[in-house]
């Protein structure tokens, strides 16, 4: 009975895991197949790489990349200054309303960024961010996910390190920077891994953020590239599709086994 189950469950996983890579597997088939061939699948079709020429000189692919790092860069390290000092707060500090914050914070996780987008806009527009790099990373900075993480993994380190470290001479933020840090070193490269390929492929946000191709990101880029009013040429999409999840998809590929480790430390299910 046990080995039947088993087998089944190989079996469902293994069918949601081809359902799931299905639209990569086509992505990667379409890109390096001619139009004549995008649809139609013979093993022996030519493979040629014109998709991703055109695609590359249709966008300035670069500059997209630019400001994609830029922005993931720039909301990661706010998400790390913020969490990092509110969760300490939130585990090591006692002060009157503090359960009361947290579960505040919790409840934010149920909230979906699209519903802020208005009061979002109007905000930074008063503020004249509109188009920048900071206009797409501000309102991330202060993430409900990362907060609860962080706090998880400081309420385990024993007090008497931190008591060491006073002892030492060491102030709130030396105590934080050299106790609490490289002790959730694992947690930290988990959470940059979800901030990161999170804000990568970010869209919504973006698009009603940016405006020119100064500040706006491959997913925008991407979108208006692909546009029906240019003309649908699939191959090219692809292509211009793999062009822009290609980075992470390479770093992923080169690090899958440091990614596993730090999701298993970290507690990641």
């Amino acid at each position: 009975m046990n080995k039947l189950f088993t087998a089944c469950s190989s079996g469902v996983a293994w069918v949601f895991a081809l359902l799931w890579v299905f639209p990569l597997l086509y992505a990667f088939w379409a890109a390096f197949h001619s139009a004549d061939y995008a649809t139609s699948f013979q093993l022996f079709a030519p493979l040629e790489i014109n998709n991703f020429i055109k695609a590359w000189d249709q966008a300035p692919f670069v500059r997209y990349m630019l400001n994609t790092f830029a922005i993931s860069l720039l909301t990661l390290i706010g998400q790390l200054i913020v969490c990092t000092l509110a969760a300490y707060a939130l585990a090591r500090i006692e002060f009157r309303g503090r359960a009361l914050i947290f579960s505040l914070i919790i409840m934010q996780l149920m909230v979906t960024p699209e519903i802020l987008i208005v009061e979002n806009y109007q905000t930074l527009a008063q503020l004249r961010l509109i188009d920048t790099y900071f206009a797409v990373a501000i309102p991330y900075m202060a993430s409900a996910f990362g907060i609860f993480l962080l706090r998880q993994s400081f309420k385990s380190v024993p007090m008497d390190l931190e008591n060491a470290a006073k002892l030492e001479g060491c102030n709130l933020l030396q105590i934080i920077w050299k106790v609490y840090v490289p002790l959730a070193k694992p947690t930290y490269v988990a959470y940059a891994l979800v901030s990161i390929s999170t804000h990568w492929n970010n869209f919504l946000w973006p698009l009603v953020a940016t405006n020119t191709e100064n500040s706006r990101p491959l997913t925008v880029g991407l979108s208006i590239f692909g546009a029906p009013e240019s003309g649908v040429d699939w191959g090219v999409i692809c292509a211009g599709t793999l062009i822009s999840i290609g980075p992470l998809l390479a770093v992923f590929i080169l690090f899958q086994r440091q990614f596993i480790q730090s999701f298993m430390h970290a507690g990641i299910k």
